[in-house]
């Protein structure tokens, strides 16, 4: 057996293991056949899929008309999903790229699950904006090439297009930096494979045999993903602000929105990364890798943020005061008075007051606690968004054509989909690929000075791509 591993280096994994014994426990899942929860989450997620699919089915054949959108309020559930599909897939790229370059080892135990959110996250957003077109197979005119329609060209200084351009480049990246951790991890699992299952994980793993040059490319690569993608962290959710902050309209146009919605994207990242790590942390038995620790180091980061995301709340209110702007301060007063009063609060309450839980240690490293809060942090970050858009929309500068929104079950069910298209997808991941970083945990392990022992006859040779480096 190898030595206990000191209180210092905790947070990395629990107890003492050998290589192999990380293998088995992180790879072993793929190799396996599923167990009854999640073949019943997966038949759920599939309903749910399905729903949706048939909802953006009618939607396209009947029109945009099923929805309750009115002449006021022209933009509602649709782009209010949108941002906040956005704002989850926030979460990966930050863990992935900036903690990484700041050489924070406790990302290890959920950064591979985070990638994997950012683009499944980012799939389910980018559905929104096409459907909300009206005609799908006008999405070619989204893209600027040269073309035979003379002078009809996108509008460059639309942030809508700007959203097009922003959200593309943070999918491509992501994708990019999540596929080059995973092909250690892919040689891996070769190693154990047989027959056709050992072909297909060679061919995604490109090869790869563990020399020394292949690690130094791959950390080369990986460094330099990550340099690329700190700054999408940033620019990504303040080009989407700016879809209300370069507008009139009396409660969007206003230069906090930046900074605010960035915020508000990592700490709804960080509560679905949660939500999904605790799940898995039980059903897959990954209690040794993502630990306790782990989750403090996560609820930390959500106090932190939500108290930025509180901080903005409060600058707005005082801002329309301040102002003595009467359209300004009738938008903030309808917000929290209004008709979706409802929304307004359970905003504030979610995010504001719920997350100050956590400045006590008890709570934030409570999984049962943890598990609650993230839920409730995805739903205030939900009611943020539809606050913005749906009661700022519903009351403008002609009382006569004043309404109150509400969606369709058409909207609803699209909705739904999205979150089925997001298990799902992520179900099946978690059978093709370590949820956890094997390569990254051995990495930091040994370098960590934690003696391990190889692993004996008794357990067979490791090949070159279980090894760490």
């Amino acid at each position: 057996m190898s030595a206990p591993v000191s209180k210092l280096r905790e947070p990395l994994i629990m107890g003492s293991k050998t290589y192999h014994q990380i293998t088995e426990d992180l790879v072993g899942p793929t190799e396996k056949a599923p167990n009854s929860a999640w073949i019943i989450a997966f038949i759920l997620a599939v309903t749910f899929l399905s729903f949706g699919l048939f909802c953006i089915a009618w939607t396209i054949y009947v029109g945009i008309g099923s929805w309750d959108l009115n002449r006021t309020i022209g933009w509602g559930w649709d782009i209010t999903n949108f941002v906040w599909w956005v704002g989850i897939g926030h979460a990966g790229t930050l863990i992935s790229a900036i903690l990484l370059l700041f050489r924070q080892k406790w990302r290890t135990g959920v950064n591979r699950a985070a990638e994997a959110m950012t683009i499944f996250a980012v799939m389910c957003a980018g559905l929104f904006p096409l459907i909300h077109m009206g005609r799908l197979w006008l999405a070619i005119f989204i893209f600027p090439y040269p073309n035979t329609r003379g002078p009809l060209w996108v509008n460059f200084n639309s942030p809508l297009l700007w959203d097009v351009f922003a959200i593309s480049t943070y999918f491509t990246v992501s994708v990019l930096f999540w596929y080059t951790g995973l092909v250690p991890d892919f040689a891996t699992v070769r190693d154990r494979a047989k027959g056709i299952r050992k072909n297909i994980y060679n061919a995604l793993s490109f090869g790869w045999t563990g020399k020394a040059k292949h690690w130094q490319r791959w950390e080369s690569l990986s460094l330099l993903l990550a340099g690329i993608a700190t700054p999408l962290v940033l620019s990504v959710h303040t080009i989407v602000s700016f879809d209300f902050a370069t507008s009139i309209i009396p409660g969007w146009h206003t230069t906090i929105f930046p900074p605010y919605f960035v915020a508000g994207a990592i700490f709804s990242g960080f509560a679905m990364v949660l939500t999904l790590m605790l799940i898995a942390r039980k059903i897959l038995g990954l209690e040794d890798y993502i630990t306790v620790n782990h989750i403090e180091s996560m609820n930390k980061v959500i106090l932190l943020t939500g108290n930025i995301v509180g901080v903005a709340y409060l600058t707005e209110l005082f801002i329309s005061w301040y102002s003595q702007y009467t359209y300004e301060q009738f938008a903030f007063f309808n917000r929290a008075t209004g008709v979706y009063w409802w929304s307004y609060f359970g905003m504030m309450t979610c995010n504001v007051l719920s997350p100050q839980i956590f400045w006590v240690k008890k709570y934030r490293r409570s999984v049962f606690v943890t598990f609650i809060m993230s839920i409730f942090i995805n739903i205030g970050m939900w009611f943020e968004r539809f606050v913005i858009i749906a009661t700022t929309l519903a009351r403008d500068y002609l009382p006569s054509s004043w309404s109150y929104y509400k969606p369709t079950w058409v909207e609803i069910g699209i909705y739904l989909g999205t979150f089925g298209l997001f298990f799902t997808c992520f179900l099946l991941f978690t059978r093709v690929a370590p949820v956890v970083a094997v390569a990254e945990v051995k990495s930091i392990l040994k370098t960590s000075g934690d003696q391990y022992i190889g692993p004996d006859a008794k357990h067979g040779h490791e090949k070159a791509g279980t090894a760490a480096h």
